[in-house]
């Protein structure tokens, strides 16, 4: 049995307290807001987040974070991305050297187009980190729905821990050393499904949606690879798998937030409709940041900045990917002749 603190009571968050318990391991759950810990303990159930899934009764939750922090096996980090530096500036006079940190956030820093682990790694150097993602909305994961994900660490030691805390019967845990490229494709595919959601909003089609899926692993894997990431990791789990879920499901905030949008929403009104942080608003600006510093164009992820943050119409959008200049699907294939 492992001693774990979740730190943050999101629906995430949540559904890895829950399963982690049912694995048998002792579990605290922490949050800086005081309203959400005192909900936890009177209803032992998320009901903003994550409603209808109940926690134990011997499940401990607190606002207390240097008590959540020490002594701890493994610490499962859960704010939202905006919040990843912040909470780990103040965790880190609590972490001791080597204490496993979980990053199981997806995002990309604005201001330093840092990925969530190296935030971590900066802000907490003494700490082991390493990454849980996939395709894997917090509604089925608490509901105990079958799920496969990754974790990503440098050690091959520790990803073999982590298999071992997470994984059981409809949990199942792959793991990988290609961190970057795990983290790039969980940050990024928020901004591809926010497209996917707008297309869905302005009543596009099923054409449509698989375009994007396509075309966006393609922008998502040419600048994961420029960076250093696997090929590998852009066809599996955590580069197509969270793709995919995240375009097609209405658990994806990020989706329902793009639907909005293609309705006429403002991107501030649809962040306010979903009522939840929506990653990829956070993450597309950085894209593009990473898209000039490595010299990669990302036309999906582009236009998706142009209708966010410029104005543009998102049927205009459309027309503009549409109407690019022609492309060869894969130049690196040969043709027999010219």
């Amino acid at each position: 049995m492992a001693n774990i603190s979740v730190i943050g009571a999101g629906s995430w968050g949540t559904a890895l307290a829950l399963l982690l318990y049912k694995n048998g391991h002792k579990v605290t759950v922490w949050s800086v807001i005081e309203s959400e810990i005192e909900m936890l303990k009177k209803e032992h159930e998320h009901k903003d987040k994550l409603p209808g899934v109940k926690l134990p009764d011997d499940m401990e939750f607190t606002t207390d974070l240097e008590a959540s922090v020490k002594d701890k096996d493994v610490l499962v980090l859960a704010v939202p991305s905006p919040y990843t530096r912040s909470t780990s500036h103040n965790m880190a006079h609590y972490v001791k050297d080597g204490q496993i940190i979980v990053n199981v956030a997806k995002g990309v820093e604005e201001n330093t187009l840092m990925t969530l682990s190296q935030i971590i790694e900066e802000e907490i150097p003494q700490a082991e980190v390493a990454v849980l993602s996939g395709p894997s909305h917090a509604e089925e994961v608490g509901r105990g729905i079958p799920t496969t994900i990754v974790v990503g660490a440098k050690k091959k030691a520790t990803a073999e821990y982590l298999q071992n805390i997470f994984m059981n019967e409809v949990f199942r845990v792959y793991i990988s050393p290609d961190v970057l490229g795990i983290e790039l494709g969980a940050a990024l595919k928020n901004v591809v499904a926010l497209a996917a959601g707008i297309a869905d909003g302005l009543g596009f089609g099923d054409n449509t949606k698989a375009a994007l899926i396509t075309r966006g692993i393609s922008e998502i894997a040419r600048l994961g690879m420029a960076m250093g990431g696997k090929v590998e990791t852009f066809s599996g789990l955590t580069g197509i798998g969270d793709l995919i879920v995240t375009c097609a499901s209405m658990h994806s905030r990020n989706r329902r937030a793009g639907i909005l949008i293609g309705k006429g929403y403002t991107m501030e009104q649809a962040m306010d409709e979903v009522k939840m942080v929506v990653e990829g608003v956070y993450s597309a600006k950085a894209a593009m940041g990473l898209s000039r510093k490595y010299n990669v164009q990302l036309p999906i992820i582009e236009q998706v900045n142009a209708v966010l943050f410029d104005g543009q119409p998102a049927k205009q959008a459309v027309e503009n990917l549409m109407l690019r200049d022609k492309k060869i699907e894969n130049p690196l294939l040969p043709w027999d002749e010219e």
